[in-house]
């Protein structure tokens, strides 16, 4: 004779009618809750021979996409947070992503102008960039967006890559009304210029050109780095930009290195918003 299948009676839990199971089938159970929502896809890191490490993504590029982080309660109480990056490809893969370290005394009291460590990791979270700005106490420094003050007042940046390898500088320049910006080798030799419009940081105003121009030959574009309107809500809400930094594809991995640390300087320089 075969053997009976044994049933079992599921007591409900908090009253309610009684459940009659089969022994060996399945108990339905509550639904499971979501897992985690997948991350950003990340560029897969290319094969590139003689290359520093962490620069390889760089040498299959000619344009990357950089984006400030939206910080809630900087929204909100006006505090000044840190500032992070997303820093894409053209089709949106991620290849780094950007933090600052700075002091928070200076965030506050010092805004735009305060001094800072831009630290720039690749998806192992390894640093293979780094953009430091040293903070400058100078009287009047503020009011001197457009680099007239000179010398040790004059904002710069030095970019690292990798970190303790000091590849490029950009120095901010003097210029009657338009931002002015040179690119200069580790041993301050000059070999390019970044000049913006007379209107910039405009809350109407549509996208915003920086050009990258050889020294030696004023007119030839080798670059450009653009902040991308985010329209007009959004300006007025946040501080948080989107930038654009093309460059050739062939040039050197770490000429583009600098590139990508003008784009730190610009944006404190000329979009930051400054502390009342």
């Amino acid at each position: 004779m075969a053997e009976q299948p044994t049933v079992v009676v599921m007591q409900p839990m908090g009253g309610g009618e009684k459940q009659h199971l089969m022994q060996g089938q399945p108990v339905q159970g509550p639904p499971m809750p979501p897992g985690p929502q997948p991350g950003p896809q990340w560029m897969q890191r290319p094969a590139v021979s003689g290359c520093p490490p962490g620069l390889e993504y760089l040498a299959q590029i000619d344009q990357l996409l950089v984006k400030q982080q939206k910080e809630i309660m900087e929204i909100v109480t006006s505090w000044e947070m840190k500032n992070k990056y997303q820093i894409t490809n053209s089709v949106g893969q991620q290849v780094y992503f950007a933090s600052e370290e700075s002091s928070t005394c200076e965030r506050q009291l010092c805004g735009p102008h305060r001094g800072f460590i831009m630290h720039i990791c690749d998806n192992m979270q390894q640093e293979v960039i780094r953009v430091v700005r040293e903070f400058k106490c100078c009287s009047g420094y503020q009011e001197c967006i457009c680099g007239c003050c000179k010398g040790h007042c004059a904002a710069e940046v030095t970019v690292e890559a990798p970190v303790g390898e000091v590849v490029g500088k950009i120095r901010q320049a003097c210029s009657s009304w338009k931002p002015h910006f040179k690119l200069e080798t580790a041993d301050d030799v000059e070999y390019a210029n970044i000049r913006g419009p007379c209107c910039f940081g405009n809350i109407c105003c549509p996208n915003t050109d920086f050009k990258i121009t050889n020294m030696s030959e004023e007119e030839a574009e080798i670059g450009k780095v653009t902040k991308k309107w985010a329209g007009f809500a959004a300006e007025i809400i946040t501080d948080a930009q989107t930038f654009s930094v093309e460059f050739p594809m062939d040039m050197d991995v770490r000429q583009k290195a600098v590139f990508i640390g003008a784009v730190f300087l610009i944006d404190f320089m000329c979009f930051e918003k400054t502390q009342k």
